[in-house]
């Protein structure tokens, strides 16, 4: 097999019918963006034909993850050609792809946007950028300030989450007061903790999507990358989780694969009657505490 047709994903397909999600767990080559449109167009053609209406690739998937000081180099504008392009052959898909952006003043950040209707109709810039073990984010993006969700035409509320964001409880308790439908984690996780049956990086984000589902009444889908950086393996292994926290569908680990993953309002009408627990957030509480631990910490 030659090295092209590896990097080319397996499609995976469930027997759910409605609406489908598209993971696209990719290997793209560091600094490349070019290599690396030509990766995405093929892969949005072949989840258009799958039937998909949404397509999800991994955190940074147009330039790599370990760009250091690439980044101004391969930093798009959220107006630039490729994200335009993607956004447009994408049809009436909705589309999820990670990107450098550059600001108007001249910042660059770790994004992700998502495009419908041949247009982008949001950009979440990664909030927590990590700085401990392997990681020097702080180094060379700038911080995002902002976690929100956003109306879409055919997945109801959505949420938009980058890799660390996933792992602040924070930024879920954000997103339930939101009400999110769909939550969506791009990520480019290493492999860590390879002693065991089963990577322990893989098996706390299967924990923490399965607990966030059930918490939100939401579909969680997590879109990690696979390939190695830099003598770091990436392990694939995206997941979409139901409402009730069962897995409605997992790619492979380590291989690339395009998976199709249900996304049904149906099932998120029955959970939300069985366990209610937006419905019945105390969000003033919340917020009147958090106004509390805030006076304590920075006005005293």
């Amino acid at each position: 097999m030659s090295e092209q047709e590896k990097e080319k994903p397996e499609v995976l397909t469930t027997s759910a019918s409605g609406l489908r999600v598209a993971m696209v767990q990719i290997a793209p080559k560091l600094g490349d963006v070019e290599h690396n449109m030509g990766l995405h167009l093929e892969q949005i053609e072949a989840a258009r034909s799958a039937g998909s209406d949404l397509i999800v690739f991994p955190e940074l998937s147009l330039t790599g993850y370990f760009l250091r000081d690439m980044v101004p180099d391969v930093a798009l504008h959220r107006d630039s050609a490729p994200v335009c392009q993607l956004a447009a052959v994408a049809g009436r898909a909705a589309i999820v792809a990670g990107f450098v952006e550059e600001s108007a003043g001249h910042r660059f950040y770790n994004a992700s946007f998502f495009a419908e209707g041949g247009r982008v109709a949001y950009i979440h810039r990664k909030v927590y950028l990590p700085t401990y073990g392997l990681f020097d984010e702080q180094r060379y993006f700038a911080a995002g300030e902002r976690i929100r969700a956003f109306d879409t035409a055919r997945f109801g509320r959505v949420g938009l989450l980058v890799c660390e964001d996933f792992w602040h409880l924070s930024a879920v308790t954000i997103m339930q007061a939101e009400e999110v439908d769909l939550l969506i984690c791009v990520a480019n996780s290493p492999a860590r903790g390879v002693d065991g049956p089963k990577i322990r990086t893989a098996e706390t984000y299967e924990q923490l999507a399965r607990a966030y589902a059930q918490l939100l009444g939401a579909v969680v889908v997590v879109v990690n990358r696979v390939g190695f950086e830099d003598g770091l393996c990436f392990w694939g292994g995206s997941m979409a989780v139901g409402p009730d926290g069962r897995i409605l569908a997992q790619a492979p680990t380590l291989d690339p694969a395009l998976t199709l993953a249900p996304f049904d309002p149906a099932e998120l009408r029955r959970q939300r009657l069985v366990a209610p627990l937006a419905r019945d957030e105390r969000l003033l509480v919340t917020i009147e505490e958090l106004q509390r631990i805030k006076r304590r910490r920075y006005e005293t």
